[in-house]
């Protein structure tokens, strides 16, 4: 497959990797070129302007920073009049719903199709395959990139353009609030003298266990809050879904909850570390270390 990557982060680097690695031809932009010219040893073709990484391309990945982003590269430059009219256009930044709609529906105007499929699993899923891939859009089209997100993992369409946003709202609103849960239950032990450690050990298997308790608890054991996820990326992610709640008539309080405290750890000069960060920020509400 001719696949074209705008955006090579963290998360499009290792998606151009993998492709590359699967044998596809890759086409690379980003807005700091040499970020993207760190990828041709794998076999990546840069481009200077976005307009040219995408004329050839049946498939057109979008991993940028934010809703904002994708508006700007596909709108503001061209690109949606150079894309090649059979082409996809699949966004896997996560953005805002109302977004996605409207991205979908402005391409939908020059018959461009769209597919909103943002992603849970990190780098670290792209390089195993392991992606979940939570996609927004016609069944037809899904069916058609069926191939490209079999390359990252495991795709699920969950209904029409902007629902694999909201699919993905209601994952980091799932990851936020447990993270936070397992912070407190864990620094609650450590204060009442038991061992995280051994805390963690012994709700494996229980109805508690899940794999935040396992990654993000292991990391709060550690103390290493090295970036995978990251507070002020958590944080955003919190506060499109309070946009996207009040946007349908939705109250949800505890995600209300949950982006003070995102946000007062981001205002404490947390913003950079991982999300289990919030494990730091609520140490230090209890004078713990």
């Amino acid at each position: 497959m001719e696949i074209a990557v705008l955006g090579t982060g963290p998360m499009g680097s290792a998606i151009v990797k993998r492709l590359c690695e699967a044998g596809h031809s890759v086409h690379a932009w980003n807005r700091t070129r040499h970020k993207a010219e760190r990828l041709t040893p794998f076999g990546a073709v840069v481009h200077a302007q976005a307009t040219e990484a995408v004329r050839s391309a049946e498939f057109i990945l979008c991993v940028l920073a934010d809703g904002k982003a994708v508006e700007e590269v596909l709108f503001s430059g061209g690109l949606d009049r150079a894309v090649r009219p059979d082409a996809i256009v699949i966004d896997m930044t996560s953005t805002q719903p109302a977004q996605a709609r409207d991205h979908a529906a402005r391409l939908s105007e020059r018959g461009l199709i769209h597919l909103d499929a943002p992603m849970s699993g990190g780098a670290h899923g792209v390089e195993q395959g392991t992606l979940a891939i939570m996609v927004g859009g016609k069944a037809a089209a899904f069916e058609r990139a069926q191939p490209v997100f079999n390359i990252f993992g495991h795709a699920t369409h969950v209904g029409p353009n902007g629902t694999g946003q909201l699919a993905k709202l209601a994952n980091q609103m799932i990851v936020g609030i447990t993270i936070g849960a397992v912070a407190e239950a864990l620094l609650m032990c450590e204060k009442g003298g038991a061992s995280m450690a051994k805390v963690k050990e012994a709700m494996a298997g229980g109805l508690a266990d899940s794999r935040v308790l396992q990654v993000h608890g292991q990391r709060m054991i550690d103390r290493d809050f090295s970036p995978h996820g990251s507070m002020a990326v958590q944080l955003k992610d919190l506060r499109n879904a309070l946009s996207t709640a009040q946007e349908i008539g939705f109250d949800a309080p505890v995600t209300r909850i949950f982006e003070k405290l995102y946000s007062g750890g981001v205002d404490d000069g947390l913003a950079d570390l991982d999300h289990a960060g919030l494990f730091v920020a609520m140490a230090s509400h209890n004078a713990m270390s």
